[in-house]
């Protein structure tokens, strides 16, 4: 994988993202050339058309990652790849027609937009139907050595065996552990040169999977495995690189104080989210109050009660603030506490179930970003009851509230809607990545994944 701002990318991902950007941008000049022939024009040189050419390319391309047509599933399906790229490249050639109407003259060639759209949509599935073995193969996975067959060594296995994976285990090392899980595994004692074997296997990273090392670490072999340029790594952070998540079941104090992650720099990220997030809001609050006002009248008019839902949550270091979102349930809702939301839930108003699948009831939360209580990117701020009780049962779940809470976050497009304490720890192991990693760039990926979210809202509730 390549690690770009502290988020890991996989090498096969980026080097499909950037085939596919040159690929729209043969697109559009081929669509430019067409055009121009069509009418008697001379196309000119290209070197006079490579600013729109970059820039039409650039967002397609991003309207690709919105949609997630780099997504595992989008890697492995042709046919679900062909899907998501026709709704990715009709959303970005709308946009490219809108930026063209807002600044007229020379921008994009809105008269070559069609054209661009079919030969992308043809030059991109052909694309992936070329690509589509190759990205399920070998070629593109990382070879892994396992030291230790016992329970976290079947894991990393289970994980491996996934069509999405970016490693293949090559090889199981047995340690002395009290129980084998993995049969196949070579015990220690059967190989003589370590560093040699590795090397023999192409070998490019170790992972510990041990359950105790304590007095059980080969160090000399790992030194020797090291110094030839084979990566080692420990469980848990193998584990947090692979699934974008912090593993509760295996990590420990130690490894969040001693990994890498909640560095100093994060003060710039801080600044720099800041500044997003007031300026977006104060647009996104212009762009979007005649929505919330319409849908405020017609909640009114659906259901006996407020047009608006205001409750308390928990916010940065503890603190509780005032959430308002459209009311989407019976004002009676909450007359026995609160409680999660359940599939089909029948609080839940006619007009609410619609609100709920578009997130137009999430407008609201847009002022309590202005005001500086909540995010647009961040964990999702939960009613101190509910805190108090996960705290007991969940661990490390206080240090979700080290970063402001969200509208939309790393867990909320990783992991669909949950209502019980274990969807809650599983979405907490995706907070404490988010926490531990979090970046302008990581807030950019989750703002663009967000429009998957609502485009196939798999998880509303």
């Amino acid at each position: 994988m390549i690690r770009l701002f502290k988020h890991y990318i996989p090498h096969a991902v980026m080097l499909l993202g950037l085939l596919d950007f040159g690929l729209l941008m043969f697109a559009s000049e081929l669509a430019w050339k067409v055009r121009a022939a069509q009418i008697g024009m001379d196309p000119g040189p290209i070197d006079e058309r490579w600013v729109p050419l970059i820039g039409s390319a650039a967002v397609v391309w991003i309207a690709m990652i919105s949609v997630g047509v780099y997504g595992p599933y989008a890697l492995r399906s042709l046919r679900f790849a062909s899907a998501r790229l026709l709704v990715a490249i009709s959303l970005g050639i709308i946009a490219l027609a809108t930026i063209d109407w807002v600044l007229p003259g020379d921008t994009f060639w809105r008269s070559t937009l069609l054209y661009s759209m079919g030969f992308a949509v043809v030059v991109l599935v052909f694309d992936r139907a070329l690509l589509n073995s190759f990205l399920g193969s070998s070629a593109f996975r990382r070879r892994v050595m396992v030291l230790g067959a016992g329970d976290r060594a079947q894991r990393l296995r289970e994980l491996g065996d996934r069509p999405e994976a970016g490693f293949a285990i090559v090889s199981y090392i047995a340690m002395s552990e009290p129980e084998r899980r993995v049969e196949e595994a070579i015990p220690r004692e059967a190989i003589h040169d370590l560093g040699r074997f590795v090397e023999n296997l192409g070998v490019s990273e170790v992972v510990l999977a041990l359950q105790e090392r304590r007095n059980s670490l080969p160090l000399s072999d790992l030194l020797r495995i090291k110094t030839k340029g084979v990566h080692v790594n420990d469980f848990s952070s193998f584990l947090e690189r692979e699934t974008g998540r912090v593993d509760l079941d295996t990590v420990n104090p130690s490894w969040l104080i001693f990994s890498d992650g909640f560095s100093s720099g994060r003060v710039f990220s801080s600044a720099v989210k800041r500044i997003f997030d007031i300026t977006a809001s104060i647009i996104l609050l212009l762009l979007t109050f005649p929505i919330i006002a319409l849908f405020a009248m017609i909640v009114k008019l659906d259901s006996k009660g407020p047009a608006f839902f205001k409750q308390e949550r928990v916010g940065l270091y503890g603190e509780t603030f005032h959430l308002i979102k459209l009311r989407s349930m019976r004002t009676d809702a909450e007359k026995d506490g609160s409680k999660w939301a359940e599939e089909n839930d029948p609080r839940i108003t006619r007009v609410g179930r619609f609100i709920r699948k578009v997130r137009i009831d999430e407008l609201p939360q847009t002022w309590s970003v202005l005001k500086g209580e909540m995010s647009f990117v961040g964990p999702r701020p939960e009613v101190p009851k509910f805190v108090d009780d996960l705290q007991e049962q969940i661990p490390f779940y206080q240090e979700r509230h080290m970063v402001k809470p969200g509208i939309t976050g790393w867990a909320q497009i990783n992991y669909p809607y949950g209502a019980s304490i274990e969807d809650s720890r599983k979405k907490l192991e995706y907070d404490l990545y988010y926490a531990k990693n979090y970046t302008p760039f990581l807030d950019l990926v989750i703002l663009l994944q967000t429009v998957r979210v609502i485009l196939w809202p798999e998880g509303a509730r």
